[in-house]
C-alpha cells in the first residue's frame, strides 16, 4: 500500500460545457498525458463506457478518474468527475460539482458559449467553485479565438486573457491546462484527524457484490474493515473493500480525507443507499453533510411491459436504475387499456428516453412508453390545489375553476442570421420576448417565457434544423400559470384508452385530435369488426375515422339459385360480427403509442 499523498498535494475538479463541446476529448488527453492509461489502452469517450453513450456521442452519467501530475518536482494527485453537457442531465453535474473545488469550463473555439455553458457556470458558482476557462478546438480552421474570449468575459464575467487556448485533439495546451488546474483551483480543506464523513455523489448494483458506492471523503479515513453507517437510513456495514477509480476500479485499502473512490460494502438492500447521502463511523454522533437538493420532475410518462408477467421484472430494473441515476422516481399506476405499470417523472424528453433505452438494454424488458405531459397544477371548485401529472388524473371539467401549466424561462443561443426564423418558431409556441442580448455581432441570446409543454416534444429539434445546427437552448422552471387547457379523451372501439388520452390548448385541441385519429387509422391493424376511433372532450366527440372490418367472401361458394341462399349467408355472417364486437378486443401495438408521440400539437 502506496503513501497517502499529502492533503495539500490534492486537487479536485469537474470539467463542465455545453453538449459536444469537446469535454470527453479533454478527459481523454488528461489520462493519457497523467500516463493513467497507454497508448494501447486508448480508445475515444475512455470515460463514457454505456454503449449508449458510444452510439449517441453525448455523456449521460458522471465518471471520476484519479491522476497524478509532477510540477515543480511534486506529484499531484488529480480527482477528475467528467460530467454531461445535455441540459436533461444538469442533476448529474449539480452532484459532480458538490464534489469538488473547482471546474474547468469548456468552450468550443468555433461555436462558441452555448446556453448550457451559461447554465453550468452559474451552477458552479452556486456551488462556490473556481473556475478555469479554456477555449477547446483551437486548431479548427473555423475556430473564432479572440471573438469567443471577449464573448466569455462578456457573458460570464471572466477575463478573457485567463482563457487558455487548447486542443483536446492534438494535446496542445493540455500540459499548461494541469499546471494551471495545480495553481488555481485550491486543495481540499477537510479535517484529515477527524472523525469519517463521507459523501455519496453516485452508486451502481453488481449482481454479485451488490451496491458500490461512490463517494468522496470530506473527512477523516476509512479502511478495509472499518464499520460504517448510512445517516439517512441508520443502516450499518462493514467495509469490505475501498479504492480509487484509476480508470477501472483499482483496490487501494483506505481513503483519506479529499480522495475520490468506492466502498462495497456488501449492501444487497437497494433502499439502504440514497445518492447525497452521508457515510460516517457506525453508532457515533455525527453531522450530516448538507447532500443535494431533490431533481424536479419535469416530464411524466407510463412505463408498462409488453407482457404483463414481466410487472415485478420491471420494478427490479427500475429500482436498480434509480440507484445509478437518482434523478428520474417512479410509482405503481394501474391503466384499463394497458394493465399493471408505473408511472415515471423525469428531467426532460432526451432523460426520458435514455431511460426507457437503459431498461430495455440492461434488463432485456420490452416496454410500452405512454406519451409524455409535464405536471399541472389544478384548482378544484372546493377551493383546492391539486398537482397532476397524468390527464387520466384530472377532475371533470365541472369540478374544475382552472388549470395552471408549468411557465419556465427559455435562452436560446442563435447566429444572427436565423434571429428571424427562431422568433417566428417560439411565437407560433405562445412564447413571450423578455430580452434580447447580442453576445458578439454574430450572436444573439434571446430570453423567452413560454409553457414547458411547449419545448419538451420537438422543440429542440427544430431549433437545431432551422439555425443549422448551431441554435442551443437551456430553461429554468418559474412556477404555474393559468391557461386555457381541456383533458381530450381517446376511445377506441367505445371504450376509452387513457394512455392515448392529452392535456391540450383549447383553441388547437380539434386540429390535433383529428391529426392523432387519422395517425392511429392508419397504425391499428383492422380487425374482424369495425373499429371506431373518436377524439372528445367530456361527452363532445370532436373527430372520428372508422377502422374497417376484415371482409371475407362468404358467398364465394354460392352460384347461381336463389337470391335467398346468399342474403341468410350475409345475415349469419352480419350476426357473428355483432357477437365478436360484443365480446372481441381491439389490440392496439405499441407503435400506435409512438405514433402518437410524433403528432404535432400545434
Amino acid at each position: 500500500m502506496s503513501a497517502p499523498t499529502p492533503q495539500e498535494h490534492i486537487r479536485n475538479f469537474s470539467i463542465i460545457a455545453h453538449i459536444d463541446h469537446g469535454k470527453s476529448t479533454l478527459a481523454d488527453q488528461l489520462l493519457l498525458r497523467t500516463n493513467t492509461i497507454t497508448r494501447r489502452q486508448f480508445q475515444d469517450q475512455l470515460l463514457d463506457d454505456m454503449d449508449l453513450e458510444r452510439e449517441r456521442g453525448i455523456t449521460i452519467k458522471a465518471r471520476a478518474v484519479r491522476m497524478f501530475h509532477e510540477k515543480d518536482g511534486v506529484r499531484y494527485q488529480l480527482n477528475l468527475i467528467d460530467t454531461p453537457g445535455h441540459v436533461d442531465f444538469s442533476y448529474e453535474v449539480s452532484r459532480s460539482l458538490a464534489a469538488c473545488e473547482g471546474a474547468v469550463l469548456v468552450v468550443d473555439a468555433a461555436q462558441g458559449i452555448g446556453a448550457q455553458t451559461v447554465a453550468n457556470t452559474y451552477l458552479a458558482l452556486e456551488h462556490n467553485l473556481e473556475i478555469l476557462p479554456i477555449l477547446n478546438k483551437v486548431d479548427l480552421p473555423t475556430a473564432r479565438v479572440d471573438e469567443v474570449a471577449m464573448e466569455i468575459e462578456q457573458v460570464l464575467g471572466l477575463p478573457a486573457e485567463d482563457a487558455l487556448h487548447v486542443s483536446a485533439k492534438t494535446g496542445q495546451g493540455v500540459d499548461e491546462l494541469m499546471d494551471r488546474i495545480i495553481d488555481t483551483i485550491p486543495a481540499p480543506n477537510g479535517d484529515r484527524l477527524g472523525g469519517l464523513r463521507a459523501l455519496i455523489f453516485d452508486a451502481k448494483f453488481d449482481d454479485y457484490r451488490g451496491v458500490i458506492i461512490y463517494c468522496r471523503i470530506v473527512d477523516g479515513v476509512v479502511k478495509s474493515r472499518d464499520k460504517v453507517e448510512m445517516l439517512s437510513t441508520g443502516s450499518r456495514y462493514e467495509v469490505l473493500e475501498c479504492g480509487v477509480f484509476a480508470p477501472g476500479m483499482s483496490k487501494t485499502g483506505e481513503l483519506h480525507t479529499g480522495e475520490t473512490g468506492y466502498l462495497i460494502c456488501n449492501i444487497k438492500d437497494l433502499g439502504d443507499v440514497h445518492i447525497g447521502d452521508t457515510v460516517a463511523p457506525a453508532g457515533q454522533e455525527t453531522e450530516p453533510l448538507s447532500g443535494y437538493q431533490e431533481p424536479q420532475s419535469v416530464v411524466f410518462c407510463g412505463l408498462y411491459p409488453s407482457n404483463p408477467g414481466d410487472y415485478e421484472e420491471l420494478r427490479r430494473a427500475l429500482e436498480k436504475l434509480h440507484l445509478n441515476d437518482s434523478s428520474f422516481h417512479f410509482d405503481p399506476e394501474t391503466s384499463e387499456a394497458l394493465g399493471f405499470g408505473f408511472r415515471c417523472g423525469f428531467l426532460g424528453l432526451l432523460h426520458m428516453e435514455i431511460v426507457q433505452e437503459r431498461l430495455e438494454r440492461e434488463a432485456g424488458l420490452d416496454i410500452i412508453r405512454t406519451a409524455p405531459n409535464v405536471t399541472y397544477e389544478v384548482l378544484t371548485t372546493d377551493g383546492t390545489i391539486e398537482l397532476i401529472d397524468s390527464p387520466a388524473k384530472l377532475p371533470d371539467e365541472n369540478l374544475l375553476v382552472e388549470i395552471r401549466e408549468p411557465f419556465v424561462n427559455l435562452n436560446v443561443i442563435t447566429p444572427v442570421e436565423h434571429l428571424g426564423a427562431v422568433m417566428t418558431l417560439c411565437v407560433e409556441r405562445t412564447a413571450e420576448v423578455k430580452k434580447q442580448d447580442f453576445l458578439s455581432p454574430e450572436r444573439v441570446m434571446i430570453t423567452f417565457g413560454i409553457p414547458l409543454a411547449e419545448i419538451i416534444f420537438d422543440f429542440y429539434d427544430k431549433l437545431k434544423s432551422l439555425t443549422r445546427g448551431y441554435g442551443t437552448m437551456d430553461y429554468e422552471i418559474l412556477g404555474f400559470r393559468a391557461a386555457p387547457l381541456v383533458r381530450m379523451r381517446i376511445l377506441v372501439g367505445g371504450m376509452e384508452v387513457d394512455a392515448l388520452s392529452a392535456i391540450v390548448r383549447r383553441n388547437t385541441v380539434e386540429r390535433f385530435g383529428r391529426r392523432l385519429i387519422e395517425k392511429l387509422r392508419s397504425e391499428i391493424p383492422r380487425h374482424m369488426f369495425d373499429v371506431p376511433l373518436q377524439a372528445a372532450i367530456g361527452g363532445r366527440v370532436l373527430a372520428r375515422e372508422t377502422i374497417k372490418a376484415l371482409r371475407k367472401n362468404v358467398t364465394a361458394k354460392c352460384y347461381g339459385g336463389d337470391i335467398s341462399r346468399k342474403r341468410k349467408l350475409l345475415e349469419k355472417q352480419k350476426a357473428g360480427k355483432r357477437r365478436m364486437k360484443s365480446v372481441g378486443s381491439v389490440e392496439i401495438p405499441q407503435k400506435a403509442f409512438f405514433a402518437a408521440l410524433r403528432v404535432e400539437r400545434d
